[in-house]
């Protein structure tokens, strides 16, 4: 029966983490201008495909060494695995939205989901080739604070390196605010995010069939949830402090930057712990999209800011918050941060050689859509950036 049961949950968590691609879908096509929404949608739509069949026909051997598990259906286990694939794409794709183009963004795809995500992943939660080396991590990391987000945002980092900013973004030392085009849309993709994030926390546990795990993932769910909401307070209190307005872009981000610093240790802390975590993720959120936009590192949808920055503090917090070893924690993020950053910007930069990422200055005035899909989500519109 437990068998059953525990099968049941990874297929049922599998289905809430698949909402998050149409989450990621809707908040950045919320995010960006008319002109480039059906191109995300696209790019959003190949990311899960292609990256989902490179997993299965390469990455999850990669990561675990084959098909195999013996406390539920092997096929459970891969479908629960292969449901994270995407998102480490999709934190990248999102960051570079506007400029990037689709063919290009999908051979990056296919080598993040064969290759270079299987590899973080089997450092930490798979066959480990790293054993009994120098390198080899004891980081805790229960659904990916740095094994997805960090990695993700990493490889956001290198392609922003490499393929620069949008047209206009910063211009005689100011930058240009591009407001986002549908805020509904934004509303629904975050929450989206926030549903899968159940899944994405909550699956990880493992199994539901004894009284424990059963307390175990219904405490893991609890305080992802907790996190999530002080991130949004937390924002919420600061922006109408500064400004005297509520920005609901801002408070959303504050959400997501709360759910990925707790994804680390969600299982490991009390339920007030998460406040603390997910409050200081907001405020991290706050503090660095400005940091980034002073560096001129044009980030969209305020990713590096969500997922890099609170995928390290998120995995550093369980070495200040838990029993786990802060050090052990530390090296994690910094060897995962090494190898993701270094092998994502070889193999961005070049695919950029072969076949350039960035569309060029006309083709971003006239709009992805156009140029990359030959039709608009909002034909009737005017254009006038």
């Amino acid at each position: 029966m437990e068998y059953v049961i525990d099968t049941f949950f990874a297929l049922f968590a599998f289905v809430l983490i698949i909402f998050m691609v149409p989450g990621f879908a809707m908040l950045e096509a919320g995010l960006v201008r008319t002109k480039n929404v059906t191109a995300v949608l696209m790019m959003n739509t190949m990311i899960y495909v292609v990256g989902s069949m490179a997993f299965l026909l390469l990455g999850y051997k990669v990561a675990f060494g084959g098909f195999g598990s013996d406390s539920m259906s092997q096929w459970a286990a891969f479908l629960f695995q292969m449901a994270f694939v995407g998102k480490v794409v999709n934190i990248m794709s999102g960051g570079i939205s506007e400029r990037a183009k689709v063919v290009p963004m999908v051979l990056f795809t296919i080598l993040m989901s064969a290759i270079i995500y299987p590899i973080v992943v089997n450092w930490n939660w798979g066959s480990d080739m790293l054993s009994g080396t120098i390198l080899d991590l004891n980081m805790y990391d229960l659904a990916g604070s740095t094994v997805i987000h960090s990695t993700g945002g990493w490889a956001l980092l290198a392609a922003i390196l490499v393929i620069g900013n949008r047209r206009g973004r910063y211009k005689n030392g100011k930058v240009k605010v591009i407001p986002a085009s549908n805020i509904p849309l934004v509303a629904l993709g975050a929450f989206l995010l926030w549903i899968g994030w159940f899944g994405f926390n909550g699956g990880s546990v493992g199994a539901i069939a004894s009284k424990e795990s059963a307390n175990a993932v219904a405490l893991t769910v609890m305080n992802t949830n907790t996190a999530g909401l002080a991130g949004a307070i937390i924002v919420g209190i600061i922006g109408y402090i500064q400004y005297k307005k509520l920005d609901i872009t801002m408070v959303l981000n504050g959400a997501l930057g709360g759910l990925v610093a707790i994804t680390a240790g969600a299982d490991l802390f009390d339920i007030y712990t998460p406040i603390l975590i997910g409050a200081i993720g907001g405020i991290l959120v706050v503090l660095f999209v400005p940091f980034f936009d002073k560096l001129k590192l044009d980030d969209p949808v305020g990713a590096l800011s969500v997922h890099l920055v609170n995928g390290i503090w998120g995995t550093l917090a369980v070495g200040i918050f838990s029993d786990k070893s802060f050090m052990a924690q530390l090296k994690g993020v910094v060897v995962v941060g090494v190898f993701a950053f270094v092998v994502s910007f070889i193999v961005i930069y070049i695919i950029n050689k072969i076949l350039p990422i960035a569309a060029d200055e006309e083709e971003q005035l006239e709009g992805l859509d156009s140029v990359e899909c030959g039709m608009e989500s909002y034909p009737e519109f005017t254009r006038t950036i």
